[in-house]
């Protein structure tokens, strides 16, 4: 017991200490009922629908830190605050460095309105590069239309309009994604867990070719597979 509460210091006091030098964060979507203090690893991961090996990954890019009890890593409420943004960010698609970028920002705030103008600048970046994207999606699937009407012209049956085999769960899990499920809302919808989320994902995204699940979701409302 002793040694539990030596470690809660600890993570206690890491905090206390990032807190002084400002980092505020933006309101971030917070899970519901969060755990108390310290957060095993498997209870993090499960919040936001992330693998272990995920968490180190973020650990290793410094946005977040663990402490230890015995063998077991554990977190504190301020690295699960920032892991509500850090996934938030991932789940738009915005890269690690970028996100990088805007945590060292937000680690040097000094007001909840500075945090939250350097969050709304993230995400509006974030939005032009989205509708760019898109533009590029619409144009070439355009010019593949193009492509097809010229050769239906000289053809006495037209091809049917392109279409990507689903099964159906793959096609819920799409219709949920075209909403702006993330994937830890797509797990609790669906009843399924975490893992088998990031399996249809991944099988959704290469059926459609797609660079991620945005690009994916784009094409298929292209395709007229699910509604905009």
């Amino acid at each position: 017991m002793g040694d539990r509460s030596g470690h809660l210091h600890d993570v206690r006091k890491r905090e206390i200490r990032r807190r002084r030098t400002g980092a505020f964060l933006p309101r971030a979507v917070m899970p519901r009922d969060p755990p108390d203090e310290p957060i095993a690893i498997a209870d993090m991961a499960d919040l936001f629908g992330v693998t272990h090996r995920t968490l180190h990954f973020y650990e290793e890019k410094g946005l977040i830190s663990a402490g230890r009890i015995g063998l077991m890593r554990v977190y504190g409420r301020h690295d699960l605050e920032r892991m509500a943004v850090i996934n938030t960010c991932r789940e738009i698609g915005m890269p690690v460095a970028v996100i990088q970028d805007m945590m060292d920002e937000l680690d040097a705030t000094q007001t909840q309105d500075a945090a939250e103008q350097i969050f709304t600048a993230a995400l509006q970046t974030r939005k032009r590069e989205l509708t760019a994207a898109l533009s590029t999606i619409r144009r070439q699937s355009d010019q593949i239309e193009r492509l097809l009407n010229d050769e239906r012209d000289d053809e006495p049956n037209p091809r049917p309009r392109p279409s990507v085999p689903l099964a159906d769960d793959e096609r819920r899990c799409l219709e949920l994604m075209a909403e702006g499920y993330s994937p830890a809302r797509l797990a609790r919808a669906m009843d399924l867990p975490p893992e088998r989320i990031i399996e249809l994902e991944a099988g959704i995204i290469a059926k459609f070719q797609a660079g991620n699940r945005f690009q994916a979701v784009a094409k298929a409302v292209l395709l007229g597979i699910v509604a905009s």
